[in-house]
């Protein structure tokens, strides 16, 4: 019995699965909301009380560093600790591993209703990976061909420097730069990240800040109302808010498939993506994607897939463990007498 987790700013999920080799098939998920939390234990805790079940192996995918098995979380005030979770689990092995690395050995499970192609490129499936994530953050991690299956790098790529590449962008980073000093890609590619494109914009114009978003803020949720006076057209604002976070995600996209030399597809993972649907299928994304000069015709040859299965990380983190309790089987086995 395998308990994973994604570990996100916004969302807690636990889950258990049952493990056959690298394959696992869930038997029990909770979500929680991380800010109700003070710490990963309390989900766990309460959640394995309910199951009653008895754990052989964990792995945990956390919005974060991990450095030895311990992660502290820019997005949530939790240390989370691979070491101290074992002890309390009382198992002999538990992974606590970036949460784009979990989503990243999540990508092979999946099935095809569970993807929405951007770029229908035919690619070459035994190469390089990529998968960019936009939430509460921006994760960003890498695959490469191990010549037996996908094997997930982690990165804080999210955290780089965001590079504009347009007046109105460098105006937008001037702007940032007035309350924060460095500015990275998560900034500007994130759920708070459209908001301070909109109101980067709005006093740009000179407009008031509107009702329905001081409403919206005060309830933690403007990045959805922004996104949905967007997709709606209700707020030309909101529209050109939508357009710049959208042409710099695919820029992005394509700096990320560039330095990982992605041609095995490249992933949109994170709680975004799908639901800015339309607005990612307007072409603006694909342009800024393949928008590198010379390296535009290799771009246009990369698959681009949006995942819509939002229990893609869970199922890396479980199959992770799987992984990890395979080989530990074959070591074993190998060394009995």
């Amino acid at each position: 019995m395998i308990l994973a987790g994604d570990i996100g700013g916004t969302s807690t999920r636990v889950a258990l699965f049952d493990a056959v080799g690298e394959r696992v098939a869930p038997l029990a998920t909770a979500v929680y909301a991380s800010a109700s939390l003070d710490r990963l234990e309390d989900a766990v805790d309460d959640f394995l009380r309910a199951a009653q079940a008895q754990v052989h192996a964990a792995c945990f995918g956390v919005a974060g560093p991990v450095v030895d098995g311990r992660a502290t979380l820019p997005n949530l005030p939790w240390a989370v600790d691979a070491q101290a979770l074992a002890e309390r689990l009382l198992v002999g092995r538990v992974d606590v591993i970036n949460d784009l690395e979990a989503n990243a050995y999540g990508i092979s499970g999946l099935a095809s209703e569970d993807l929405v192609p951007l770029n229908k490129a035919t690619g070459r499936p035994m190469s390089n990976r990529a998968i960019l994530s936009a939430g509460t953050g921006l994760g960003e991690a890498g695959l490469y061909w191990d010549g037996t299956m996908h094997r997930a790098i982690a990165s804080e790529g999210g955290h780089a420097d965001f590079a504009p590449r347009t007046e109105l962008e460098r105006d937008l980073l001037r702007e940032l730069q007035r309350s924060t000093p460095h500015v990275s890609y998560e900034r500007v590619l994130s759920g708070e990240g459209l908001h301070r494109i909109f109101t980067f914009l709005r006093r740009r114009t000179g407009q008031p800040q509107p009702e329905w978003v001081i409403d919206a803020a005060h309830r933690h949720a403007a990045p959805a109302a922004i996104s949905k006076a967007a997709l709606e057209g209700t707020s030309e604002t909101a529209v050109e808010a939508m357009r710049v976070f959208v042409s710099c995600l695919g820029a992005e996209a394509g700096n990320l498939a560039l330095r990982m030399m992605a041609i095995g597809g490249v992933y949109l993972g994170g709680g975004i993506a799908p639901k800015i649907l339309p607005a990612l299928q307007d072409g603006t994304f694909m342009t800024a994607f393949v928008d590198k000069g010379r390296m535009k015709s290799l771009l246009e040859t990369i698959p681009v897939f949006i995942i819509r299965n939002d229990q893609t990380a869970l199922h890396g983190a479980a199959r992770f463990a799987a992984i990890g309790l395979r080989g530990a089987e074959a070591y074993a086995s190998a060394n009995v007498g």
